[in-house]
């Protein structure tokens, strides 16, 4: 008995490791087939972000993305395709297509909400906005960086304004070079509310802490502006750089989008030079999501330093 005990023993055991062995392949597979259930989702990115900067809250809204093809016919007008494929090969991106995001931000001072710019339409403006934690008809203030399509799109919503209580800040001369011009979504979102709208020069103030930068090119009046809170400073840039690297790295190559080529190359080596010098951090309204960043010198040009959490501490 003793002796059969012995032998039996080892022998299930074997065969038990056997069975379970045998059975992790099965296992595996149906756990395999269970991930894979699940439905494909694509691509899908956060809404919104938000950082303090001193007492203030800046939160950056999603309001679009788009692929947009042949980035080569819209950045680097006067560079060869070999310049621009080298480029573009370096920075590891696609010179077949490019993605663009529209980021307008929410300024939270504490006394009141700036939004500056609208999207490209009220209904991804407001989505996000609301995601965000915030209602349209809770914005202070819109501040319109410049008029091109993507940055007013969102300022009515049919015949009526999307920021019912808000009033409207927007640059002197922008204002004034698009009223003699003869465009739609100039006429038709803009000057409709071109009584409730305060106009200023560079330098002038929006609210406390919100100071208007000229930056003057890309349109005619297109301002930047520096934000200030308890010593802490941040600049929305809008659209002096349109692309993180055919625009801001190489500041001299001409951008299909700029108005005034050569104005707006000379603004962005003087906001790269005041960036890169002061590691100032910015938000880029076209800048890869979620459009905070530093700029840092690069031999005579410049790299884009995308935000990790300094703004988060």
């Amino acid at each position: 008995m003793e002796g059969k005990q012995m032998t039996t023993g080892p022998n299930l055991s074997r065969r038990a490791a056997l069975a379970g062995a045998a059975a992790l392949p099965l296992a595996a597979g149906l756990a395999g087939t269970a991930r894979a259930s699940a439905p494909m989702a694509g691509m899908g990115m956060s809404p919104f972000q938000r950082v303090t900067l001193g007492g203030f809250d800046v939160t950056t809204i999603l309001a679009g993305t788009a692929a947009r093809p042949d980035p080569h016919t819209i950045f680097g007008l006067n560079v060869d395709d070999e310049t621009f494929a080298d480029v573009s090969a370096a920075a590891k991106l696609p010179t077949d297509q490019a993605q663009f995001f529209f980021t307008p931000t929410v300024i939270n001072t504490g006394a009141e909400l700036v939004l500056f710019d609208t999207g490209l339409n009220a209904e991804g403006t407001t989505a996000a906005l609301e995601a965000a934690g915030y209602a349209p008809d809770q914005i202070d203030i819109v501040v319109l960086t410049h008029m091109h399509g993507d940055h007013i799109g969102g300022l009515m919503a049919g015949d009526a304004p999307t920021f019912p209580n808000a009033r409207y800040v927007t640059g002197q001369v922008e204002f004034d070079a698009w009223s003699k011009m003869d465009n739609e979504g100039f006429n038709t979102k803009v000057k409709p509310l071109a009584e409730q709208m305060t106009f200023l020069e560079d330098g002038g103030s929006v609210a406390s802490g919100i100071t208007a930068m000229a930056a003057f090119g890309h349109t005619p009046g297109h301002m930047a502006y520096m934000i200030e809170s308890d010593g802490s400073q941040l600049v929305l840039g809008a659209d002096f750089a349109n692309h993180y690297v055919w625009s801001l790295a190489h500041p001299d190559w001409e951008v299909s989008f700029d108005m005034d080529k050569e104005t707006a190359a000379k603004t962005r080596r003087r906001m790269l030079d005041m960036l890169a010098a002061d590691g100032t951090p910015f938000v880029g309204y076209h800048m890869p999501w979620p459009a905070f960043g530093y700029v840092e010198k690069a031999g005579e040009n410049f790299a884009y330093v995308p935000h990790t959490y300094q703004l988060l501490l």
